[in-house]
């Protein structure tokens, strides 16, 4: 891991979904337009990491962890999901809620409107699907803007997952192996595998996406 980033690959994340925030967590005055970097450093704070112990944790350089705490930078979706798992967390921790009413919301049932979703400034946007009921599977739909993905750097992490083309089209490695899928195509693999995805296509691509156990 370096603290290299492209700003392609940066994101924007108003983090919304507070109810679960740890004691301390919860900083007076929040506003739901707080970007990613500032929960980063909430979320750090409560657990009493330092930004040096972070850093060690993840690989990140200090420098580069303090600039993304004050929004000076953005994080590369690897760079999330490695500072994410330093915290404790899943990625999905970071999603937002969507316009939806919280009166359409349910135990057992997401409404389309009431997603929790994370927007990537490079044209990916993740929707989750699944409710809290559920702690074991994870299952996302994942839009990608033409030449949108997760980057140049591949990343792996712990579990399975498997996903479906619901339309256009869609570029995923799997251990340096590289596959084109269009509508209707399917995959699977070990999430220990190092993976990288894009769409290569001149239209929209959207895949849902299934983990398992929740990772992301």
């Amino acid at each position: 891991m370096t603290s290299s980033q492209r700003p392609g690959d940066e994101i924007v994340v108003a983090v919304k979904d507070l109810a679960t925030m740890p004691e301390g967590a919860r900083a007076p005055g929040h506003s739901e337009g707080d970007l990613v970097g500032q929960e980063i450093r909430r979320l750090r704070k409560a657990k009493k990491m330092t930004l040096a112990e972070m850093s060690e944790a993840t690989g990140i350089s200090i420098g580069y962890l303090s600039q993304i705490e004050r929004d000076i930078s953005s994080p590369t979706i690897k760079v999330l999901f490695e500072i994410s798992h330093a915290l404790d967390v899943n990625v999905a921790w970071f999603f937002h809620q969507g316009d939806g009413h919280a009166k359409d919301s349910s135990r057992f049932v997401v409404r389309s409107g009431n997603r929790l979703e994370l927007n990537f400034r490079t044209g990916v946007t993740d929707f989750l699907l699944n409710t809290r009921s559920i702690s074991q599977l994870e299952v996302l739909w994942c839009t990608f803007e033409p030449g949108a993905g997760s980057g140049d750097l591949p990343y792996q992490h712990e579990g399975e997952e498997c996903g479906i083309v619901i339309e256009g089209e869609f570029e995923i490695s799997i251990d340096g192996e590289v596959q084109s899928l269009r509508e209707g195509d399917s995959f699977s693999f070990p999430s220990t595998l190092k993976h990288s995805y894009r769409n290569p296509g001149p239209t929209r691509t959207t895949v849902v996406w299934c983990i398992t156990p929740p990772s992301y």
